[in-house]
């Protein structure tokens, strides 16, 4: 399997585990950003600057509350415990939050929740890579991490103590 495919399944299998833990907990969660695009749409606009290259994987509701989530699968480091975030993503997932007057979560594979906010202020910028975009990322401390239960309940709709 080439390295996008198999890449795009591993995350397509996080998008539906952060599904199913927000049902789990009582919210109401639906596809949005690229995954709802068709391949050419998502091709011409993989190859251009605009900050719709980084919409948020997941829109969500419960009650009156809604929640943007971006899901960050294999981006966490296990040896240096940081999490990985491109800085161009930060940049547009700012802009957006301003825009929508919504908040927004990366949600990794250990279920720790960053915003944008925290990406960008204890995120350190990692070395230059040619894997993934290839673009500059941003290296956050997971223990700077938000438990996703303090944000999302525990299952039967209750937050943590």
């Amino acid at each position: 399997m080439p390295s996008f495919q198999n890449r795009k399944a591993i995350g397509d299998a996080h998008e539906q585990r952060v599904t199913q833990e927000l049902i789990r907990r009582g919210w109401h969660v639906s596809p949005w950003g690229q995954g709802i695009l068709g391949e050419p749409v998502r091709y011409a606009l993989h190859r251009t600057s605009s900050s719709l290259r980084w919409t948020p994987d997941l829109i969500a509701a419960q009650g009156r509350q809604v929640v943007l989530i971006d899901c960050k699968s294999r981006m966490t480091s296990q040896t240096s415990r940081r999490h990985v975030v491109e800085r161009a993503a930060v940049t547009a997932h700012l802009q957006l939050v301003a825009w929508t007057q919504l908040p927004l979560y990366y949600i990794f594979d250990n279920l720790d929740l960053l915003t944008p906010y925290d990406a960008l202020g204890y995120g350190q910028e990692g070395p230059r890579t040619t894997a993934g975009s290839g673009t500059p990322y941003l290296l956050v401390p997971a223990d700077q991490s938000m438990p996703f239960e303090d944000v999302f309940g525990r299952p039967g709709g209750l937050l943590a103590a």
